[in-house]
């Protein structure tokens, strides 16, 4: 093992011998290579020529560009052309968890990770996966999840995705997630994904609790628990009652054997999906600087291997926004556009004539929700139907239909809903 490796492992075991035990093979080897080129070319950062960086410079040591490109940016050149560090940019790195305490004030002051700028939340899930997965490892899932685990968890990490059922009696079943977390082995990888994709629910602020101890009470019986948060949706909830914060803010102070690891960004709370840029943090009950850089280290060594580094022009123009004195009220106000699809798709659906080829399943957040097609009906067939013949777009799975409200337009609702009723009394 590389010996900058293993100083991130004897940091790790002195600190929580928990935490280096859930990482992976991958995890356990990798490391930031501080002290080959990189680390030159930081000791050489100063020098009045500088030969080490592997990127052009102007004469006037600017960052080589093209006109016809840095004309369309209004950015200095220094914030849109090099490369950035593969942690992240330090500043946007701040600015970042500064807004996760913000958001998530059941934090309080609990020491968490920097966070570790990805290329957006896939990317951020694949880290989580190259830290914690080995060939055969369970990664515990809901029965409704995001497809694109799939592809993130099995065929590049060869892991195993179980399934729990997400639903009962109209909320969570808290009871079915806390068997799985039971079941025979020490180590466990559950993923938390709220607003949850594809059904647009998010837990209520006791199911939250509930949640959490569960999570509580497999750590209690020595499980080591790794929690992914996947919080690409965070922020969009539009009922009361509902818990604004990730379950993040409680499994940082949980339990020593209860390690968090926050994946987030700014493409849906932003809406900003081009600009790929996500984060990764995270949180252990006793977690303190030393545990922290190292995890950051190892993760920003994955990133490197991995695709060297996120846009800093893209981290530039977020940083920017963040900054702005509008920023917050840009927010609200694409989140009342937001809030108005949402009540209208809860206002159409109280007409009772869609219940007889359709049921909608318990939804309050997020970006989608989910309708259950009656006995004898197909969704893809309804999908085909729907695009041929009434111009509607919709997701088939299963025997559900996922509904993306945040892309309809409020007026439109009524009629994307009837569409679907028609298409079903048609098929029926």
């Amino acid at each position: 093992m590389n010996p900058q490796a293993q100083e991130l492992n004897n940091l790790l075991l002195a600190n929580n011998k928990n935490v280096f035990e859930m990482l992976s093979q991958r995890g356990k080897s990798i490391f930031f290579p501080k002290k080959g080129i990189l680390g030159q070319s930081a000791e050489a950062k100063s020098t009045k020529i500088n030969a080490t960086i592997g990127a052009a410079i102007e004469d006037d040591r600017s960052p080589m560009r093209l006109k016809s490109i840095s004309d369309r940016i209004n950015l200095d050149p220094s914030f849109a052309f090099p490369y950035a560090p593969s942690f992240g940019r330090p500043d946007i790195r701040k600015r970042w968890q500064s807004l996760i305490y913000e958001k998530n004030p059941a934090l309080n002051n609990t020491p968490v990770s920097l966070p570790v700028v990805t290329n957006a939340l896939t990317h951020g899930i694949s880290m989580a996966g190259y830290m914690f997965l080995d060939p055969g490892q369970e990664v515990l899932v809901p029965n409704l999840f995001w497809g694109n685990y799939n592809l993130t968890f099995i065929n590049a990490y060869d892991a195993r995705i179980t399934t729990y059922n997400l639903f009962k009696n109209d909320g969570l079943d808290v009871d079915a997630m806390s068997e799985k977390l039971m079941a025979d082995g020490d180590k466990k990888v559950l993923l938390l994904n709220f607003p949850n994709n594809p059904t647009g629910y998010s837990p209520t602020v006791e199911e939250m609790k509930q949640l959490i101890a569960a999570i509580s009470k497999a750590a209690n019986a020595g499980k080591k628990v790794v929690v992914i948060c996947d919080d690409a949706y965070f922020g969009l909830v539009f009922e009361d009652n509902i818990e604004t914060q990730s379950p993040f803010a409680w499994l940082s102070t949980l339990h020593e054997n209860v390690l968090a690891v926050k994946v987030d960004g700014p493409t849906k709370e932003d809406y900003v999906w081009g600009l790929r840029v996500g984060f990764i943090t995270y949180g252990i009950k006793g977690g303190n600087a030393e545990l922290y850089e190292a995890l950051e280290n190892k993760t920003a060594g994955a990133v490197r291997g991995n695709i060297s580094n996120a846009s800093n022009l893209s981290q530039s123009l977020l940083l920017h926004a963040f900054d702005s004195p509008t920023y917050k009220q840009e927010k609200q106000e694409k989140f009342d556009i937001m809030q108005t699809r949402y009540s209208a798709v809860k206002e159409v659906l109280k007409d009772g004539k869609y219940q007889k080829y359709f049921t909608a399943l318990p939804y309050n957040s997020g970006y989608f929700m989910c309708i259950k097609l009656r006995d004898g009906l197909n969704a893809e067939a309804v999908r085909q139907l729907l695009i041929s013949k009434y111009s509607i777009g919709v997701i088939s799975l299963g025997d559900l239909l996922r509904i993306a409200f945040a892309a309809v337009a409020a007026t439109d609702v009524k009629t994307l809903f009837d569409g679907i009723y028609e298409a079903c009394k048609e098929l029926a």
